[in-house]
């Protein structure tokens, strides 16, 4: 067994939703599959059902990626709600996970900021605020 697939599933895709708030919580580990991604995406459609917007916290622990399937379901799940991310936090420990929350600028119209792992209770926080500041990884 290689190191991408030593988290089983429960572990690779974590969510925890913050009650009556538009903010969800997602910690990623491994290398992500389309089946992990097919438990993700009715969360967040639900969320933004709900609230119409949603503001969404990624935490990249030993993340590697995404399997072929659950990229191309994040690309096309990513363009039919190009609208609804109000804020992404990006929280990870390698500079590829920071240049990856930077390729995601154009894909939607809310904001995005990078976070290094230390400053996981800033990123919460700059979640929960009103702060509009600059829509750039930080």
């Amino acid at each position: 067994m290689n190191k991408t697939e030593a988290f089983p599933a429960a572990e690779r895709l974590i969510l925890r939703e913050t009650p009556e708030q538009n903010i969800i919580e997602v910690e990623l580990s491994g290398k992500i599959s389309k089946e992990d991604y097919e438990r993700l995406a009715p969360e967040l459609e639900r969320l933004i059902q709900r609230y119409g917007k949603i503001r969404v916290l990624v935490i990249m622990r030993d993340f590697h990626g995404w399997r072929m399937g659950a990229l191309w379901q994040d690309i096309k799940f990513d363009l039919q709600h190009f609208k609804h991310f109000e804020k992404i936090a990006f929280v990870g420990e390698k500079k590829w996970q920071e240049w990856m929350s930077n390729i995601c600028l154009p894909f939607t119209t809310g904001e995005i900021r990078y976070f290094r792992r230390d400053r996981l209770n800033e990123a919460r926080e700059w979640l929960q605020s009103n702060d509009k500041s600059v829509k750039k990884a930080a």
